[in-house]
């Protein structure tokens, strides 16, 4: 019955690796779990400022250890994740806000679902963590647009969308929205189930969240044969 699908929000920004992990089995288990997935690009710099978190990249253990923790999870989660060459200056100096501003467009564009909004994130997510290329300028923007189907008319009219007040108070309600579920970093996970919020952070609480929704998780590829001959 389609009133018992359990409405699932993930709240994600392009700059993080841990958010890409989770978006990648989402997007797998939503036709597999009996799920409404809803895509909420967020801007994960407004968060951390927000919650006063510090980033792994300011502990250098952390981040030892984080750059070792993705090499493993990558293989894992079969997502096609490396560190660019320079994790600080992609993540820290740079940022995501343009970027996050030009999905938050996409999202307001499309109607009938969130294919595109998928397809643009996906195509972000490996310029940054697959391919060390940029996403803070407009011509990298045009070209994940054009890799994730876009027309040019389509990517120009967007680019324009994603510098209007409007779009910027979108991303900012969204973000403003995480922190209403008591985020401090992404992918916040938000299951609602019998009308209350359970928020899950992280890309390594499948398992929980997954009883929490009464479903049965079956690793990070629901398609493949798990079973070893």
């Amino acid at each position: 019955m389609a009133s018992s699908r359990k409405v699932l929000e993930l709240f994600y920004d392009v700059v993080s690796p841990y958010s890409w992990l989770g978006f990648e089995v989402l997007c797998r288990y939503r036709h597999v779990w009996n799920i409404d997935l809803k895509l909420r690009p967020a801007f994960l710099g407004g968060v951390m400022q927000s919650s006063g978190n510090k980033p792994p990249g300011l502990v250098p253990n952390k981040f030892l250890y984080m750059t070792k923790d993705l090499e493993r999870l990558a293989q894992y989660f079969k997502v096609p994740l490396s560190s660019p060459s320079n994790p600080f200056e992609a993540m820290f100096e740079k940022g995501s806000l343009t970027a996050m501003r030009f999905v938050t467009a996409v999202a307001e564009k499309e109607t009938g679902g969130d294919a595109q909004v998928e397809k643009v994130s996906r195509e972000l997510w490996m310029r940054i963590w697959s391919k060390d290329q940029d996403i803070t300028q407009p011509a990298s923007l045009i070209e994940a647009g054009l890799k994730a189907g876009l027309s040019a008319s389509e990517i120009d009219e967007l680019l324009k969308l994603a510098q209007s007040q409007p779009i910027k108070d979108k991303l900012k309600a969204n973000t403003q929205k995480a922190m209403g579920y008591g985020a401090f970093g992404f992918p916040l996970i938000v299951c609602h189930v019998d009308g209350k919020p359970e928020a899950f952070f992280g890309s390594d609480r499948f398992e929980l969240l997954a009883h929490c929704i009464g479903e049965k998780w079956v690793g990070p590829q629901p398609n493949k044969p798990s079973a070893k001959m």
